[in-house]
């Protein structure tokens, strides 16, 4: 696993305790490269490579490695390195009042939490007596919380810190699953708080549109029987076949939860395992509004009629500026392209790794030049005001390989670059370097 690129982050999709290292990156500014998905990173097999142990003991994720090849586990250490003063505490009084709430969420949030949730994804086996105290302790934290957030829009200071970050990604599958409206009722301050904090972009940009529960869940029998059995596999794979084996280790499990806190922390492995083999259908841009620009239209319109005197003026015509940018962008390392075909290789990879962004995008991307002398540029169109690379770990594995500009559509320069770009015709003034190619992401 060397890493030749940026800061990387190495996790699984929608891993709740990444979430706050890519919160954090999102107020610090911090570039990282999330790799959460084959074939640069499959969760129960990368992390248990050589190479990933000589680096991360553990195998644990998520796990950090920056560009000069530091080495950190552990989430919230990882939050912290990637953080700004602001957001761990720029006073001793404040970096301590933040670290105390970070723990209180590891500590008083998350073991009830596991004890509570897990059951209803079908991870642990449901434990009536286990579940009433985790409840109960539940609504102590949250008691707790709410006298704190009485008088205070964040935890700690005026702005959101990293004390926030980690409590509401430790509440996050409390209030997805299990915090219906009567449950949650009486700690208004708390979810006041926590709707607050989802509502800011820097956490849009990273969990997108959070539904609040409506319904309590309950055990998921069916998904805890397949979420065994999956386990059972994965243990003694030579020699599964008598429905009898499969009988012991289910009944192991009610007494183990029985036991004190420690116990739910230590089963988040088997929590990781399960949400890692459940691929998520969550819609990165669904809490964006809706536009009026239809994209398909013109994408059809670009395909099938004049470039110039049709798909153009259909551009700027139905352009909706409020729900789509315009973003112009340059390949960092001009000086490692060699071979043109090898470049436009390098295009071509890209957009396939884009390939689920393919609804919510537009570009043309140019190769100019020559061999040992070639450039690469383009211009994108993208639903939102943000980089849409940053709503989703798999589309990171690129973008930071380029320099983005957002553009202003009423400018004559964006005008001329749609034009040039959209036609792979003009005088490209800015490059210098001839045209050689271009690649259309439609």
């Amino acid at each position: 696993l060397p890493n030749s690129g940026p800061p990387t982050l190495y996790t699984y999709p929608e891993n709740w305790r990444a979430f706050k290292a890519l919160i954090a990156a999102q107020y610090s500014g911090a570039r990282l490269r999330v790799l959460s998905s084959p074939p640069h990173f499959s969760f129960g097999h990368t992390n248990r490579s050589p190479q990933f142990l000589k680096k991360f003991p553990l195998g644990k994720v998520p796990a950090f490695e920056g560009d000069d090849g530091f080495c950190v586990f552990e989430s919230n250490a990882i939050a912290y390195y990637v953080s700004t003063e602001e957001l761990r505490g720029s006073t001793p009084e404040a970096a301590a009042a933040v670290l105390q709430w970070v723990n209180f969420a590891d500590s008083d949030v998350v073991p009830p939490a596991s004890t509570w949730v897990f059951p209803t994804l079908g991870i642990l086996h449901y434990n009536k007596q286990a579940t009433e105290v985790a409840k109960e302790e539940v609504r102590k934290v949250l008691g707790v919380l709410d006298g704190h957030l009485r008088t205070r829009t964040f935890l700690v200071g005026e702005r959101v810190s990293l004390a926030d970050i980690s409590l509401v990604c430790a509440l996050l599958w409390l209030y997805k699953q299990v915090l219906d409206p009567a449950f949650r009722g009486p700690f208004g301050n708390v979810t006041r708080w926590f709707l607050t904090c989802l509502n800011q972009p820097q956490f849009k940009a990273v969990l997108g549109e959070v539904q609040l529960c409506q319904r309590m869940a309950q055990f998921d029998a069916k998904k805890f029987a397949e979420s065994q059995a999956r386990k059972d596999k994965d243990k003694e794979p030579a020699k599964k076949g008598e429905k009898g084996e499969k009988e012991p280790p289910k009944k192991e499990k009610p007494p183990r939860k029985e036991e004190k806190r420690p116990q739910p922390e230590e089963e988040l492995d088997e929590c990781e395992q399960v949400l890692a083999a459940e691929p998520k259908a969550k819609d990165p841009f669904a809490h964006l509004p809706k536009s009026p620009f239809v994209l398909d239209e013109f994408k059809r319109k670009y395909s099938n009629e004049d470039t110039l005197s049709v798909a153009l003026p259909h551009f700027w015509e139905h352009f909706d500026r409020e729900g789509w940018s315009l973003w112009y962008c340059q390949y960092r390392y001009p000086e490692e392209l060699s071979q043109t075909f090898m470049s436009c290789n390098l295009i071509t990879g890209m957009f396939q790794r884009l390939d689920k962004l393919r609804k919510n995008a537009f570009a043309s991307v140019v190769l100019f030049g020559k061999d040992h002398d070639s450039s690469i540029s383009g211009v994108w169109v993208m639903r939102g005001q943000e980089l849409a690379f940053t709503l989703c770990p798999d589309w990171q594995v690129d973008y930071e390989s380029y320099t983005w500009r957002k553009l202003d559509p009423d400018s004559a320069e964006c005008r001329t670059l749609v034009t040039e770009y959209f036609m792979w015709e003009g005088e490209f003034r800015h490059v210098g370097k001839p045209f050689n190619q271009g690649k259309i992401f439609k």
